[in-house]
């Protein structure tokens, strides 16, 4: 369960469904990541072909990545069965 999201659009879209601060060309793609989050207990419920599910290293350890499009990722925390701060950015 997403239980936080740093990014003030993501948060926007996840809460209230208004993608109006998300690139609109990733709107379905995050829409499929964040039903997953929502619905993941473990962190291999992530690994999906296509996903490049990653562990991140220096400033963003214990932090994992799933691939939005080349550039973009949505990365976030996975504690216990929960996802805690859920971002969407382009660390590239």
């Amino acid at each position: 369960m997403i239980l936080s999201i740093r990014h003030k659009g993501l948060r926007l879209y996840f809460e209230k469904g208004d993608a109006s601060k998300l690139q609109p060309q990733h709107i379905s793609k995050i829409r499929l990541i964040l039903t997953r989050l929502q619905s993941a207990k473990a962190i291999s419920d992530m690994n999906i072909p296509g996903y490049g599910l990653h562990q991140l290293s220096g400033e963003l350890k214990g932090f994992w990545a799933v691939k939005i499009d080349k550039n973009y990722r949505i990365i976030f925390q996975f504690i216990a069965e929960d996802v805690h701060e859920v971002d969407y950015l382009d660390y590239h």
